[in-house]
């Protein structure tokens, strides 16, 4: 419906919190709800938002959003396909498109970004989202931007601006650093995060930004320099309703699960491979099913191989939502084995599914988990030792373990369910469009950064238009379409390009 149509039709139903329901726009430049967090929050979010009484439009690029369809009211939820040329998709990631693909010299700046080594989807995302958002002027009263963070998003998008950090990436920038065994390896880390430099840039320049946790707002300002005044916190959670205890799902003797959405450091699933070998010497039955990709090579797949675990480590992946759930009901522990974690939705859905969680202290993880001894078990991070004996004293003792699930969901009930994470962010929005003469101030103030920005990119552009094809016109406007309710989880690779 337009603006226009709005103002001359019936007034529509108040949303849930007794005011006019508002017209969303959320933005994800990455999509996929299988690999990685940011695709699990915008499906769950969008659901949450709508059944509130708002209409959400989900604008999005590959892999695109899988979104749920609510039943008789399809018109609240919808889903934008705004494509990129997908250039780390499988099976040919790190492509070379063709020269029909080309449509502008956002395309171009895409391309010539991967060929030198970058990572270009957050910049070239916030360029045609902007670009959409502008042409749309009217059709929105917020934009909330889901960790997007590029030089398009700053000054006037059509709507007053909130945006999500779920953690600084900063902080798997320095952790793939601290893990490079070469020089050669470091500048390959420090290229592919040089997108970094400019989400700092925008972060400080946004008037309202929301975040997971406490230690991720920390975080934010240390890391970003954002203000702290301009950070809120608003939890996310888990669906609860599919992530709860099933009696009929037997427990597996031994059984362990966890999810590592790629082979990065941040994960620490090394860590938990060497638990495991320690702790078979005590439970030789006990053994480890990875929601995630088996890595061809790494520290993970070395680990495997030298404590002879390729029969004790089992990875799944392009699994339903309940085969997920019913993996997690049959597992006697569930554990998060993280370095850092801005949140952790894994130990929020093992926790409402009733499984005992051992998980470590990194980053916001003990925000969700609870205190240690209570509603888990707590142990430092990047310690395998610990982790053992974690391992060790739960499949031990079946008593702990019923005590620590039973307790893990009330938890979760209490403080972290996607329903209160979207009634927090309404909150948040009506705050942004409440405040939009003082946002539009700052949106005005950050004209001339961005211009900067933009002459920044020109001559790059200029330069991949050089050596790139020439463009064919205009790409073509995005139209909205009713949600995926399906999808192959395995089209993309598992890696922090493709999550």
């Amino acid at each position: 419906m337009t603006a226009e149509a709005s103002q001359t039709g019936p007034r529509p139903e108040p949303a849930a919190d007794g005011s006019p329901p508002l017209r969303i726009a959320l933005l994800t430049y990455k999509g996929n709800p299988f690999c990685g967090g940011q695709g699990v929050y915008v499906r769950h979010l969008s659901r949450e938002l709508a059944r509130l009484g708002h209409r959400v439009e989900v604008i999005g690029a590959q892999p695109y959003p899988v979104l749920d369809v609510l039943d008789g009211r399809e018109d609240r939820l919808s889903l934008t396909e705004l494509p990129s040329l997908d250039l780390y998709r499988q099976p040919d990631p790190f492509r070379t498109p063709k020269r029909g693909e080309y449509r502008d010299w956002v395309d171009a700046l895409e391309v010539g970004t991967m060929w030198t080594g970058g990572f270009p989807e957050p910049l070239t995302f916030s360029l045609r989202a902007r670009r959409h958002l502008r042409a749309r002027r009217g059709d929105f009263d917020v934009v909330h931007d889901n960790q997007t963070l590029g030089y398009g998003l700053l000054g006037d998008v059509g709507a007053p601006l909130v945006t999500t950090i779920h953690h600084p990436i900063t902080v798997d920038r320095q952790l793939e650093l601290d893990a490079a065994d070469s020089r050669g390896r470091r500048y390959s880390v420090r290229r592919w995060y040089a997108f970094t430099r400019m989400q700092k840039r925008v972060a400080r320049r946004l008037p309202s930004v929301l975040t997971v946790s406490g230690t991720s707002r920390q975080e934010i300002v240390d890391h970003l320099g954002v203000r702290d005044d301009r950070i809120h916190v608003v939890h996310i959670g888990a669906d609860t309703d599919l992530f709860s205890p099933d009696p009929s799902v037997p427990r597996v003797p031994g059984r362990i699960v966890t999810t590592s959405s790629a082979d990065v450091p941040l994960k620490g699933l090394v860590f938990l491979v060497e638990a495991l070998a320690k702790a078979r010497t005590e439970h030789p039955g006990a053994h480890l099913v990875v929601v995630g990709k088996r890595p061809a090579e790494g520290p993970v797949a070395q680990a495997i191989e030298r404590y002879g675990l390729e029969g004790a480590v089992e990875f799944v992946k392009g699994i339903s939502d309940a085969e997920l759930v019913d993996l997690v009901r049959s597992a006697e522990v569930a554990c998060v084995p993280s370095l850092y974690e801005g949140f952790s939705l894994p130990a929020a859905e093992a926790m409402a599914a009733g499984t005992a969680l051992l998980a470590t202290t990194g980053g916001a993880v003990p925000e969700v988990a609870g205190p240690d001894g209570e509603t888990c078990l707590a142990v430092p991070p990047g310690d395998a030792d610990a982790l053992a004996a974690g391992l060790n004293r739960l499949l031990g003792d079946r008593e702990l373990r019923a005590r620590l699930g039973a307790a893990g969901r009330e938890r979760v009930l209490r403080h972290f369910t996607w329903a209160r994470a979207a009634e927090g962010t309404v909150a948040r929005y009506r705050e942004a469009i409440g405040d939009r003469p003082r946002a539009a101030t700052a949106s005005a103030a950050v004209t001339a950064p961005a211009a900067a920005s933009a002459a920044v990119i020109a001559p790059a552009a200029a330069a991949t238009q050089r050596t790139a094809p020439a463009t064919q016109g205009p790409a073509p406007t995005p139209t909205p379409t009713s949600p995926p309710t399906t999808g192959d989880p395995g089209v993309y690779p598992e890696s922090r390009a493709t999550c």
